[in-house]
């Protein structure tokens, strides 16, 4: 899928099997920058978070980095002092193998929580992404990635900067555990851009809550998320910052970079058939537009409505009501794409077949007006199959 695709000028990457997974199932991925890159990251709020989150909390007040390290099949939460010692191990292993400080390795794992990280493959797999690595393996590094994800998911943007061609090429994992309240299971993004740390750290955060931060698959938050952007200045522009004429260039493309990983997370949501988006609008406020949002995108009723192709816009309302926005049930409409499903909060005389047919599709929206105010949100979403039981119960 990703065969003919190249990273950024000056990274490298890689994609091994080193036997955390099953045999011979890719585990471990590399994305390494062959010069100093400044570094930005976006990590998960959840109170429980794993080693790896907090270790690389600690070396982005670094500034720059060198590599991502990461593994898949354990995450490396609820792991105690001996999962510090797991992940500072990664970051420390790796640096003396390029010759950096530790604090500029991230390192980021994704998996099953509880179980330890088996450091001896963990090693051995270190030595080897450096020495394989390339800036060719874009498919065997997001293969690597995947837990129950059904498919890599890699996307590209290329922007014109002071006459020069600006390559970013950003990975991602996730199809389950996913409403994110910072950003998804993990992202990696690289570019050849010249940018300043701190104006890629505004960059970044202002990306992901417009995309990782705007989807839901089962309104379970992750102990492990994480989104990482890596940018060597390998093209020779200035350095960007907020300032620079070109910055919104900049940010515009990284922003689309964000909003097609996020789409390719939700479209491949554990056991869905079907990628819905709330839209809500005539809130008091954003804010209270995207609790009503996330209220009825996280509603396992409207999840398994829609999987039956039931559209029971009841189960909408109800979870309007109770999402803690400010809701005038006389005022609210709701239309299933174009078809008005609720008015002045009651039923429309809209035939039921009219509205049957917007949900049988896979993909649709749901369009919600509390008509109080300009506030308004959108969260993009799924729906919850039995495929979704069968792929949790272990």
């Amino acid at each position: 899928m990703y065969s003919n695709l190249k990273l950024p000028q000056g990274f490298k990457c890689a994609g091994i099997a080193v036997g955390i997974k099953s045999a011979g199932v890719k585990d471990m991925a590399l994305i390494l920058s062959e010069t100093s890159a400044s570094a930005a990251g976006v990590f998960t709020t959840n109170q429980v978070c794993a080693a790896p989150v907090k270790v690389c909390r600690e070396h982005l007040k670094h500034g720059t980095a060198r590599a991502i390290v990461m593994n898949s099949g354990i995450a490396n939460a609820c792991t105690g002092a001996a999962g510090m010692v797991a992940a500072r191990s990664m970051a420390l292993e790796s640096a003396n193998v390029i010759g950096c400080e530790p604090q500029e390795i991230f390192v980021c794992s994704t998996g099953r929580i509880g179980p330890e990280l088996p450091l001896d493959k963990i090693s051995k797999g270190v030595e080897l992404l450096f020495n394989v690595a390339t800036g060719e393996q874009v498919q065997e590094t997001a293969e690597a990635m995947m837990t129950t994800d059904t498919r890599p998911k890699v996307t590209t943007a290329e922007v014109q900067i002071e006459g020069k061609s600006i390559q970013i090429v950003g990975f991602a994992k996730g199809a389950g555990m996913i409403e994110p309240n910072m950003a998804t299971m993990l992202s990696f993004i690289t570019t050849d851009a010249a940018v300043d740390p701190q104006a890629l750290q505004t960059a970044l955060k202002k990306a992901v809550d417009l995309s990782f931060n705007r989807i839901s698959v089962d309104g379970d938050q992750s102990t492990n998320d994480t989104v990482l952007a890596l940018a060597n200045g390998a093209s020779g522009n200035a350095v960007l910052t907020s300032a620079s004429a070109d910055w919104d260039v900049f940010s515009l493309a990284l922003n689309n970079v964000c909003h097609e990983l996020a789409m390719m997370i939700v479209h491949d949501g554990e056991g869905a058939d079907k990628f819905v988006t709330v839209n809500v609008t005539g809130a008091r406020s954003d804010e209270e537009a995207n609790l009503a949002a996330r209220a009825v995108a996280n509603s396992l009723l409207n999840k398994t409505a829609w999987a039956g192709s039931y559209p029971n816009w009841g189960r909408v309302m109800d979870s309007v009501g109770y999402s803690q926005a400010k809701v005038d049930e006389d005022q609210v409409s709701i239309h299933y794409d174009e078809v008005q499903a609720v008015a002045h909060g009651m039923r429309s005389n809209v035939p039921q077949e009219e509205l049957i047919k917007v949900v049988s599709q896979t993909d649709f929206a749901i369009n919600i007006d509390l008509h109080l105010g300009e506030g308004k949100a959108t969260v993009y979403t799924c729906n919850c199959t039995e495929e979704y039981v069968r792929i949790n119960v272990t």
